[in-house]
């Protein structure tokens, strides 16, 4: 396994967010983590790039324990996060905002190669390369904010609810971009509210409930149990 979760826990005082969780990622895979508001998912993902510290457990990406690292140590071994929210820089052009992600990568034929790459993924991204990233709509800043990642070259992607806030005709834009990632190789880690749209896209998937993994499985398997159809499908 590319990524390897035990008993990742954590704490904010004497709340428990995320409370002793275990799962794992494969390379190749898209696995999503599913659950209502508060469940712990984005902690999950926040403790996994460094934003918040664990305070228990282990998270491995190729044996190396992501939790003794800082944040822009787990960047540059490869793990990386879109956060909720999008974060572009508003104010630096759609290539500007593209080329802050290269500080990793010291060659720049590896960058120009990359930014090839994005530019083909996002054709929209490149038509508006020179336009400020904040005149974009939402749709066209969570490309950006993709595109960003891709420029790192990542080893594994956590998309924090790319969906959000998003009118349903990008919606689908974005998990159409989400799989061709993924048919090109990307590892992606996905937290996203929308959970139908999550067991679409995704290959595994772990449910959470009060910062616990309750349910695990294929999505397949998933989409048809009836307690995940009752809860997150409205069925």
């Amino acid at each position: 396994m590319l990524l390897e979760v035990r008993d990742l826990k954590v704490h904010y005082g004497g709340i428990k967010a995320v409370d002793g969780i275990d799962f794992d990622v494969g390379e190749g895979e898209i696995v999503t983590l599913i659950g209502s508001n508060g469940a712990g998912k984005s902690t999950t993902l926040r403790a996994l790039s460094g934003l918040v510290k664990a305070t228990g457990g282990t998270a491995l990406l190729d044996g190396k324990d992501l939790t003794k690292l800082p944040a822009h140590e787990i960047v540059a071994h490869g793990l990386v996060q879109v956060p909720e929210g999008r974060h572009v820089f508003p104010n630096l052009t759609v290539l500007e905002n593209l080329l802050l992600a290269t500080y990793t990568v010291r060659d720049r034929t590896v960058t120009a190669r990359n930014l090839q790459r994005v530019f083909v993924t996002f054709p929209r991204l490149k038509e508006r390369q020179g336009q400020l990233a904040g005149t974009l709509s939402g749709g066209e800043q969570q490309m950006l904010a993709l595109g960003r990642a891709l420029m790192t070259q990542p080893r594994i992607m956590l998309l924090d609810e790319p969906s959000m806030g998003l009118a349903p005709v990008l919606v689908d834009e974005i998990f159409r971009v989400i799989r061709e990632m993924n048919h090109h190789g990307a590892t992606i880690l996905l937290v996203e509210q929308n959970a139908f749209m999550a067991l679409d896209v995704a290959q595994r998937g772990y449910v959470m409930q009060n910062g616990r993994i309750v349910l695990s499985g294929p999505c397949s398997g998933l989409v048809q149990d009836p307690e995940v159809q009752r809860a997150y499908l409205g069925r």
